[in-house]
Order: C-alpha cells, then structure tokens, then sequence
C-alpha cells in the first residue's frame, strides 16, 4: 500500500502544472481524475512560489479537500498572493469555492490554512452543491476591508454569504475579522445627527437560504454590524462561537436570527456593542443556551414590527445564559405600528451579575430623527403572549429589576414569573418591579415582588 501510495502520489505531482506570467506564478486549473481504493481522503496542498517586488518567493497553501469514492477529485491551484492580510485574495476564495461545491465528492473542504492571513472584498458562496455535505475549515484570519471609502460599488450590506447551500459545515480555529473601527465612526446609528452619516453597513457573515448547516469553533471580531446572520434559513447550528467588539461599537450583534426556523445557538461567548444574540421577524423553533454575553445589549427578541408589518415570532426558547455587566438581560422590543403576535417565549436559567435591565419589555420601542424616544402612542400593536420567565437569579445595576412596559392598544396576556431572585448590586438598596398592561400569574419567590395583573 506505501508504494502504490507513492507512486500515485509522484505521478500526481508530475501532471500539476504552474505557468508563469510577468515572474508570478498564475492560477490555473488542474482537474484530475484517478480510480482509488474506496473511502479515502486525500487532502491535496497546491502551493504557488510567488515572485514579490524583490524577487522572494514565497509559499502560498490554499487547498481542496476531497473524499475520494471512485470519482473525480481535484488538484485546483489558487492565486492567493502573499496571505499578507493587505492584498486581494478574493478571486482565490471564490475559485477554491466553485472547486468544492462543483465536486462530485462526499464532503469537500475548501481549507484555510492557519497562521495566514488573507484580505477578501465581499463574496458570495453560492449554492446549491453537487455534494450533499461542503466544508470550510477556516485555520487562518480572513479580512474585510478597512477603509469604508474601498466599498464603494460594491455590496456594502453584506461581506461574506453563504446562500443556498445544503449541508454546509464552517468549522476551525481561525477568525472572521470585520475591521468595522472606521464603520463605526461613520454609523448613523452612533451619529443620527452627523451629515453623510452612513446607513448602510456590512455584516460580517451571512447565512441565507441555508439547509441542515453548522457553524462551529469560529471567531469573529470586529464586524461593521452584525456579526453572524441567518437568514431565510432552517435546521441551522451555531456553536463554540467566539464573538468580541468593542461596548461601544453601534449595531454589532453577535449572531441576529430573522425569516428563519430551528436554530439552535449554543455554548458560545459573546461580548460586543449591542445584542449578543437577536431574534427578528418571522422566526420560530429557536433555542439560545449555554452563552456568556457581555458586555452588549443582553438576548433579545425584536425589535420587530418597524415596518408595520405583520409579525409571526413564536417558539422561542432562551436558557442558561450568563449576563455579565451587560444593559439588558433578557428583553422583548416591538414597535407600535406593528402587527401580528411574538408568542410562546420561554427565558429559564438565566444568571445575572450588574445587570442594567435584567428582565424587559417595551411594546413602545420606536426613534425621533434616529433617537430613541417617547413616541406618539398607537392603536395597533404586537400581541406578546404566553412569555415564561423562569429561575432568573442575579444582580441589577438598576432600580428596577422586572420592567413589563406593555401596549395599551394590545396588552401583554399570559405572562408567568416564577422563582425569579434578583437584588442590587449595590448594598442596602431596594428593587422594584414596573408593570403597565401586563397580565399574567405567578410562581415560586418573586423577587422583587410582582407587578402583573390578573
């Protein structure tokens, strides 16, 4: 078997090929096809010997992995440049991409290599696959852009999208990183009142139109916006996630979950400038556990309804989520005008330490000109309902502790606390709770003590 292995593996060498063109070594495509034994993989490292300005080579690694089951595999070559983080790698990433998913293999890789670096301007990785199961091992760092002026005529919403691939798998060691510092001095949302203030800021990674896929072990820092989106998705996990921006940087979610159903966010750490985690429209059937957030906005359910649109959020179900020092710990937003119902929300095993708002819902979420404010009051409204909050434990930061600031258009209905202990962080003072058209019952300790009505 060695010397079978070695001899394929000379003559495979022997049919690679590089042409060099103006002293770089150019991308070509080489595709081979070779009958082996069954079950095998064979992970296939092209390397390009670049020539730089002062005639240095260096190595370039961006590889394929293929699962070889007596089809076709390949050997793809990539113009990577120097994996320096400065030069443009995109048309590498999109290569090694259509090599991977156009594969009629069991689950192949496009690999990342580690201690690389690598700048990609926005990219799309389009599905569907031949294969029924695709991998990205990400070991290295991939860069967005950093200067915001370098975007232009370009999709500035999104950076990186799946879309519509099935059986995805985005795994590894290495990290997205947004470099979103010039985003955020530019954000509306951080100056509503600044002149060419921009609007539209990208998203660090995007999953839409996505089947039965996983992101795990992955870092993320620094996103313009949000940092993890699915997106018209099902049957999604998200796990081991590393996601950290600066407290003070504008609309950094960590993952933001909307048009989507059975996702489960899971055993991650999350500590950026806004929501750790973020549930919008239409979704249902999702499950975030096990998550230290902080600092940031807390999990949040909305804001939905903006648009006044008709909202369907139901089965949603946070659990045995750490807050530390964060504004908000769990929290349900709708705006005035929206319509539609946010239901069957459970929060349950939730510790808090300086929590600002430890348990929250304001049915009147709305802007002035770009600020938050007390808007005009609405006859319509979202209907929350049938909301459980249970064995919530912890420190405010804040007066109250328990803030159900419910429509008087659409009251809240429903609602049940129970074995909630909360006190201050500061020693000696007292803890409210503030209801307004919040109906519901009670459970084990309330503490403090509740403001439901009947």
């Amino acid at each position: 078997m060695t010397l079978l292995f070695f001899s394929f593996f000379w003559i495979f060498l022997s049919l690679c090929f590089f042409s060099q063109n103006k002293g770089k070594e150019a991308a070509k495509l080489v595709l081979l096809s070779s009958e082996l034994p069954r079950r095998r993989w064979l992970a296939i490292r092209v390397r390009l010997n670049h020539k730089s300005p002062t005639n240095s080579t260096t190595l370039i690694e961006l590889y394929v992995r293929l699962r070889i089951n007596n089809e076709s595999h390949g050997c793809v070559c990539f113009d990577a440049h120097f994996w320096d983080g400065k030069t443009d790698d995109s048309n590498a990433f999109s290569a090694a991409w259509k090599a991977a998913c156009s594969a009629a293999t069991q689950n192949p890789t496009v690999v990342v290599p580690s201690s690389k670096d690598f700048l990609v301007y926005p990219l799309t990785f389009h599905g569907p696959c031949k294969s029924s199961n695709i991998s990205f091992q990400l070991m290295g760092t991939i860069n967005a852009p950093s200067s915001p002026s370098v975007w232009t005529g370009r999709n500035a919403k999104r950076w990186l999208i799946f879309h519509g691939v099935t059986g995805l798998l985005i795994t590894g060691s290495g990290t997205f990183n947004g470099h979103g510092s010039e985003w955020w001095d530019l954000s509306c949302a951080h100056h509503p009142n600044m002149m060419g203030c921009a609007t539209v800021i990208p998203m660090a990674l995007n999953i839409i139109h996505c089947k039965r896929s996983t992101i795990s072990d992955i870092y993320t820092i620094d996103s313009a916006k949000f940092h993890v989106v699915v997106n018209q998705s099902s049957d999604i996990l998200v796990q081991n996630m590393h996601i950290t921006a600066p407290e003070s940087s504008p609309n950094t979610d960590g993952i933001h979950i909307e048009l989507s159903k059975n996702v489960l966010v899971n055993n991650s750490v999350i500590a950026t400038g806004d929501d750790c985690v973020s549930i919008g429209e239409l979704s249902s059937n999702i499950t975030v556990s096990y998550i230290t957030c902080g600092p940031g906005h807390g999990v949040s359910v909305g804001s939905v309804g903006k648009y006044g649109n008709s909202v369907k959020v139901e089965n949603i179900h946070v659990e045995k989520v750490n807050f530390k020092g964060t504004t908000n710990g769990v929290r349900i937003k709708t705006w005035q005008i929206g319509l539609g119902y946010v239901r069957k929300i459970s929060f349950e095993h939730i510790t808090l330490e300086s929590v600002q708002n430890p348990i929250y819902i304001d049915q009147y979420y709305c802007d002035i000109n770009g600020t938050r404010g007390n808007c005009e009051p609405k006859s319509t409204g979202v209907h929350i309902s049938e909301v459980t909050y249970d064995d919530i434990v912890g420190t405010s930061s804040s007066n109250a502790a328990i803030y159900l600031n419910c429509s008087q258009s659409v009251a809240c209905t429903g609602i049940n606390l129970s074995n909630i202990k909360i006190k201050s962080d500061k020693s000696g003072q007292q803890i409210i709770s503030e209801c307004t058209n919040a109906h519901g019952t009670n459970s084990g300790v309330v503490q403090p003590k509740s403001c439901l009505q009947s």
